[in-house]
């Protein structure tokens, strides 16, 4: 993964990176209490920052916290923030954590001032070899804690999910709980049956994607039927297509699956024309405002 951009922001101001620091008492460091906000941005506009933002809100509000910003002051810090970083192509990662206390209690919640932290960083370029083979994924137990539906900066489950793909060179590891398919370690998972694109419902066990919410809205632009369904292990196996979708990612096509292809082993059709009204639908966005 390519190095992070210089500058960083941290609780008002913009500074080198390398110079940024915290207290040691941070909530965030010593508890994970706090959330996380990750955006693609492309050519220096911010892809689907209202939906970002919005989540983070909802975020906060999962842990008892208020948001520490106005949307329209979130907008003008990422906006500083990517701009003195150069703009063009790159994600930003903004966190905002309960605080630093004098201390190290459980409860009650204490009311300080929160910590607001934000870095950028290069996007990710899918490789060509993964959009014309696809990539392998594996499978494991969804071992995370009940509330994923809160974008938590507490992912040492996913962590270690993650490192399953990484032990089996795979991209990706797809979780299963209760015998039905919920997300992967750090994505959504689309699954193509009959000409029907599916996708668990929302809920406490997974995290409301935001590109998941791009890919369902092309999904109704290329006629492709799209439907939120409990989708089995063994529907999983017998898909058709499947696809993984996150903002670092965008849109990827599964063709192996714990060793085994997935549909006949290529890229499906389906997601080739997904993918590509997802570059047209980048073009159309490109120079309006965010």
């Amino acid at each position: 993964m390519a190095d992070p951009l210089p500058t960083c922001y941290l609780n008002g101001d913009y500074l080198p990176l390398t110079e940024a620091r915290i207290s040691p008492l941070d909530r965030g460091f010593l508890y994970a209490d706090g959330v996380y906000e990750l955006m693609p941005v492309y050519g220096g506009r911010g892809f689907r920052f209202p939906a970002h933002a919005e989540r983070l809100t909802r975020s906060l509000a999962g842990i008892r916290m208020a948001d520490p910003h106005t949307r329209e002051e979130w907008r003008a810090i990422l906006a500083g923030l990517t701009e003195r970083n150069g703009g063009g192509d790159m994600y930003v990662y903004w966190q905002v954590t309960r605080g630093a206390q004098y201390g190290r209690t459980h409860a009650p919640l204490p009311d300080i001032p929160r910590t607001v932290f934000a870095f950028c960083a290069p996007l990710p370029v899918t490789p060509a070899e993964a959009l014309e083979r696809g990539v392998a994924c594996v499978t494991a137990s969804d071992s995370r804690w009940a509330r994923c539906d809160i974008k938590s900066t507490s992912l040492l489950a996913n962590v270690l999910l993650r490192q399953l793909s990484v032990d089996a060179a795979a991209a990706e590891t797809i979780l299963l709980r209760d015998g039905a398919l919920t997300e992967a370690s750090a994505s959504a998972v689309h699954v193509v049956r009959g000409g029907e694109l599916r996708m668990p419902p929302h809920s406490q066990r997974i995290l409301p994607g935001t590109t998941r919410g791009v890919v369902e809205e092309l999904a109704e632009r290329i006629a492709l039927r799209c439907r939120a369904v409990a989708v089995s292990e063994a529907e999983l196996r017998a898909a058709d297509e499947v696809w993984i979708s996150a903002a670092t990612r965008e849109v990827q096509p599964v063709t192996s699956l714990d060793g085994r292809p997935v549909g006949d082993g290529r890229p499906g059709r389906y997601w080739r024309r997904l993918y590509e009204e997802l570059q047209r639908y980048k073009r159309e966005l490109a120079g309006t405002p965010w």
